[in-house]
């Protein structure tokens, strides 16, 4: 990991040395109601299971285009880490928005905690093959070139927590522990990088006629928030990198991290704990406030597949996509006021099981 104050010095690097860091313009207002709306959930990296339910869905063919004319997709965050492939899939889904909206469709991207964290760079769970991807025939001269830069603010904070540690170790250490494609990795997801830059254009929530989509859920702290206000208070976060638990982006009651809908305690909140209202109760307070019939909420493992309860208010589509969790990939298709949910076989290929 780079530390905060090289960040700058490195994107101006990677600018010089060619690295191109664009962005994707931003999507316009929820609009009217769409007659079809795919949702589709935590996807980890498993480029084959996006791909998977995409065709499933009839929104792309097998070559990858759009074929889903007016459909509407939802994907609702957390298209990265644990899995080696999310730079495919971003890829996909940036071609997808242009495609799709060309044939009267749209594709919604929300943002979800494990974005807001390659954005203030918590990268605890990147998939080594995330930073490979980005590997070129700079990469190795970069590395040498951000560690000459640097080398005395790199040796001083090693030698803070090993005073005998020799500069030949200390390179040794920093450039096991910086991974080809790192550096590239890191200033891509900068806000002022290509992926950065992408995501703090997306909602964190959004209402489409009478659904409400959102990562983590929305909670009761945050119900009487206006939705507008809340996708706002996320992009300025993630402008800022801000990593202060009263965060809305790391706030365990916030739309990225929130669990209560799910039936899970809220942990490590910056309030006070307040006792988990019944899941009935909460849906009652949320969805009255945001004038919506149900919430489409992903971020919640429910590897037996993607679920719809509470008298089909609360619709549950992390259903362990990924294969790091060996789930039953899976979406949801809304038709008018209808909620149907699909299982989808998991492309051949070895299974991993990880944790939630």
């Amino acid at each position: 990991m780079i530390p905060q104050h090289l960040k700058s010095w490195l994107s101006a690097l990677l600018l010089l040395v060619g690295v191109t860091l664009t962005g994707a313009p931003a999507l316009a207002g929820p609009g009217v109601t769409p007659a079809r709306i795919v949702a589709i959930g935590d996807l980890h990296g498993d480029f084959d299971a996006w791909r998977a339910i995409a065709r499933a869905a009839k929104l792309i063919d097998d070559a990858g285009r759009w074929t889903g004319q007016k459909t509407v997709l939802v994907q609702t965050g957390d298209i990265v880490d644990r899995g080696p492939d999310s730079l495919k899939i971003i890829r996909d889904l940036m071609r997808l928005e242009r495609e799709a909206a060309r044939a009267g469709g749209r594709v919604i991207v929300l943002v979800g905690n494990h974005e807001a964290m390659m954005v203030t760079d918590d990268l605890r769970y990147v998939h080594p093959g995330e930073f490979a991807a980005f590997v070129d025939r700079q990469s190795a001269r970069r590395r040498d070139q951000v560690f000459a830069a640097n080398r005395l603010a790199i040796e001083a904070a090693y030698r803070r927590q090993d005073a005998t540690l020799t500069a030949p170790a200390i390179r040794d250490r920093w450039l096991a522990r910086t991974k080809l494609g790192q550096l590239e990795y890191e200033a891509a997801w900068a806000p002022t990088g290509e992926l950065g830059r992408w995501i703090i254009g997306k909602p964190a929530i959004v209402r489409l006629g009478s659904t409400l989509f959102v990562h983590g859920g929305l909670s009761p702290a945050y119900a009487a928030v206006p939705l507008d206000d809340i996708n706002r208070r996320v992009k300025a976060a993630l402008l800022a990198r801000e990593t202060a638990v009263e965060s809305i982006i790391n706030d365990p009651a916030g739309p990225l991290w929130y669990r209560g809908l799910a039936g899970l305690p809220v942990e490590g909140a910056p309030a006070p704990a307040v006792p988990l209202l019944p899941i009935a109760e909460q849906l009652d307070i949320v969805l009255k406030a945001a004038a919506a019939q149900r919430i489409v909420i992903g971020h919640t493992p429910l590897l037996r597949g993607v679920q719809v309860s509470e008298g089909g208010r609360l619709v549950r589509i992390d259903s362990g996509i990924s294969r790091a969790y060996s789930g039953v990939p899976g979406y949801v298709e809304i038709l008018g006021e209808r909620v149907f949910t699909h299982n989808v076989p998991r492309p051949p290929g070895t299974a991993a099981g990880g944790k939630p």
